[in-house]
């Protein structure tokens, strides 16, 4: 566990979380942090106070300590987000401090009471309400469903500081330095591509409602971006800010100059045609082309892809009449994220029968994805040589439109 000053009388906690499926679905190769912060005034609040999976550990006592702070004279906790990984230390919070006032948002007050039998203490707060700790005044706003309903945000009026829970947060552990004015450009960029994967995994299906929350604080003095996953921004705020008005855009297209290709094989034959497109778009220098085999691939890294992609290959054989069944898997969980409006291209091998594209079709309308494809090429088996030939002509044609509308 890291704790570090944000700035006056504002401190953070930080544990990361590495060798696990975070939300029990989602691959972390390179961890997440989870955040929490303490702002201390003549009264004293825990924001997001969530740094570990098992209680309130030793150490984050010993902790509190060193920032003059005892468990027993936190005043309130704030719940922005209801989720586990921001919320579960409640049920330890009020056995060492029975009096310890919650305040949360309408729509996470049943929640407390299902996760915790929680019912007392508790003030409902909505858009523009505040809590006053003497030196510091926190406002509340709320921004639903990014990602779930009972989610807001909470604005120190007092030093510009936005805890903005899940939004504008990244995966990638942290270390005490988790700052952007301590960090290298390098490292920023590296936060930022985390930023992608856990955008894409985590809060993609609900961008309309990250536009609106982004409009909501958009008015507000802020200074400082503390978010519940990543590290906090507080030399250029913006910068996240303007990450995630991109991210939001990515969702209908057009989003950069790239291909995904996400492909199955059983027995190799449309793995043939896959080797051959790999090679084919290297002619398209300026052309991201980045190759995702299921169910092979993880999701979290094959929806990081598809999302800032323009275009999308899928290349998969039948198999009893229908899609290769991780590649059906594979496109549902797109547009289940709502993936919208990409330029696609299909190729694939049969046996005895075709029928995968009756059921892409299927999914596809079924889901509104929207995708445009240019013309498939399937063949019985191995593709032959005016297969490939087929297949490049049809590839030119992708990047051509992927060209002219990537960013």
């Amino acid at each position: 566990m890291h704790v570090s000053k944000v700035t006056d009388g504002i401190y953070q906690l930080s544990i990361n979380i590495e060798n696990m499926l975070f939300e029990g679905l989602w691959e972390i190769p390179n961890g997440v942090s989870l955040n929490s912060f303490i702002v201390k005034g003549e009264k004293t609040a825990i924001i997001d106070g969530v740094c570990g999976w098992d209680g309130v550990p030793e150490h984050f006592h010993s902790l509190l300590k060193k920032l003059d702070v005892e468990l027993t004279s936190v005043d309130y906790v704030i719940v922005n987000h209801m989720e586990p990984d921001h919320s579960g230390w409640i049920e330890d919070l009020k056995q060492i401090n029975p009096d310890i006032k919650i305040f949360c948002s309408k729509k996470a007050a049943p929640m407390l009471d299902a996760f915790f039998d929680h019912t007392e203490n508790i003030t409902i707060v909505g858009d523009g309400d505040s809590l006053d700790l003497g030196g510091h005044v926190l406002e509340f706003y709320e921004i639903p469903n990014v990602h779930w309903p009972d989610t807001m945000a909470t604005f120190d009026r007092t030093t510009g500081t936005l805890f903005s829970c899940d939004a504008f947060g990244s995966y990638g552990t942290v270390d005490e330095n988790n700052y952007d004015d301590l960090l290298s450009e390098e490292k920023l960029q590296w936060y930022e591509e985390e930023a992608v994967r856990y955008y894409a995994n985590i809060v993609a299906a609900f961008s309309p409602f990250v536009t609106k929350a982004i409009n909501k604080c958009g008015g507000l003095p802020i200074k400082i971006i503390a978010p519940g996953h990543g590290i906090v921004w507080r030399k250029d705020p913006m910068r996240i800010v303007n990450d995630y008005i991109r991210y939001v855009e990515c969702q209908k297209n057009p989003a950069r100059k790239e291909v995904t290709i996400i492909w199955g094989s059983m027995y190799g034959m449309t793995e043939k045609g896959v080797n051959h497109m790999v090679d084919y778009l290297k002619k398209y220098q300026d052309l991201k082309v980045h190759v995702h085999q299921v169910p092979q691939t993880d999701w979290g890294q094959l929806l990081k892809s598809t999302w800032t992609s323009s275009g999308v290959i899928l290349a998969m054989p039948t198999y009893e009449y229908k899609m290769f069944p991780p590649m059906a898997a594979a496109l549902e969980e797109l547009g289940k994220k709502k993936v919208l409006n990409r330029h696609a291209f299909r190729i694939g091998s049969y046996g005895w029968s075709g029928g995968a594209q009756k059921e892409l079709d299927y999914i596809t309308e079924k889901l509104r994805m929207q995708w445009s494809f240019v013309e498939p090429v399937e063949f019985m088996g191995a593709p032959t040589a005016e297969d490939l030939k087929m297949i490049e002509g049809r590839l030119d044609e992708l990047v051509e439109v992927i060209s002219a509308s990537a960013k």
